[in-house]
């Protein structure tokens, strides 16, 4: 009666998390499987097509090029969160003036709970090639102006500049989280051990913070291959597909060409993708990552 009991108080405990899940993760997700299989355009009856969308697939080149694009922005985004958030966190877990230290948190953490749309707006002021402050910066350094937005080569990196910018303060705060609860102990023994300040980081703070590396690792990985409003307001994909991400890509076949059919099909085999990514990403974990 007891084991009963639990088990009901549980299931009382998880049946929020159970019915948002239900509502807002699996029945779209079934509702996008279902469409699918269909040729439908918003206005008109939908006409089963069984696997024809997901045949349109192999032969839409451009498809290929998106992909392309969203893979080179997002391993470039995944790398500046992982890395140079680790490398930042550390800078702030050093020795400061405590207001000097919040004052560092505050302003890496402030870009990740504003609007991405917002975020993306003032850049693509900021780095407007005629009137844009970057730019004017550049300028007073002797360097040429350039066209961070129309240029094929120079819009993926003011994607990558920007959604980096406003996310690497998650990645800050879980490390911070991370190295805190790092035992002193183990450090101040390494300490009377003689080993120095980079002895410390590999053997110690590495190996004990490889579970929140690894964590961050997933979570950027899924975020970065979504992003959207980024690219959608700095360069609308463009010049061509070069910024153009798979979500936008998408988006647009949806709801530019009304062709949610194919659209779906596209849906369906990216979180495909993502799940695959994150299987290996598990995979590959144990080999690295240490839990005490």
């Amino acid at each position: 009666m007891k084991k009963r009991g639990d088990g009901l108080a549980a299931l009382a405990f998880l049946s929020p998390s159970i019915v948002t899940f239900v509502i807002f993760v699996l029945a779209p997700t079934l509702g996008v499987l279902y469409l699918s299989f269909y040729d439908w355009n918003l206005l008109s009856d939908g006409t089963f097509v069984g696997l024809d969308n997901f045949e349109r697939l192999a032969s839409d080149e451009r498809l290929l090029r998106v992909y392309g694009s969203t893979a080179y922005m997002a391993l470039v985004i995944l790398a500046v969160n992982v890395v140079l958030g680790l490398l930042l966190a550390v800078l702030l877990e050093a020795k400061m003036p405590r207001l000097l230290r919040g004052f560092f948190r505050l302003s890496f953490l402030f870009p990740f709970v504003v609007s991405a749309s917002a975020v993306a707006l003032i850049w693509r002021f900021l780095l407007n090639k005629d009137l844009g402050l970057v730019n004017w910066f550049l300028g007073s350094l002797g360097i040429d102006r350039i066209d961070w937005l129309g240029s094929s080569v120079w819009a993926p990196i003011s994607v990558i500049i920007v959604n980096s910018w406003k996310t690497i303060g998650f990645s800050i705060l879980v490390y911070i989280a991370g190295l805190q609860a790092i035992p002193g102990a183990l450090k101040e023994a390494a300490i009377v051990d003689g080993a120095n300040a980079w002895t410390r980081f590999w053997r110690i703070t590495f190996p004990l913070l490889s579970p929140t590396i690894f964590f961050l690792v997933v979570i950027n990985t899924i975020n970065s291959f979504q992003i959207f409003a980024e690219p959608r307001v700095l360069t609308q994909g463009g010049p061509g597909d070069a910024s153009r991400t798979i979500v936008e890509y998408l988006y647009d076949r949806a709801f530019g060409d009304f062709d949610l059919g194919y659209a779906s099909a596209i849906g369906i085999t990216f979180m495909l993708i993502l799940i695959v990514l994150t299987a290996i990403q598990f995979r590959f974990s144990r080999r690295w990552t240490f839990y005490e």
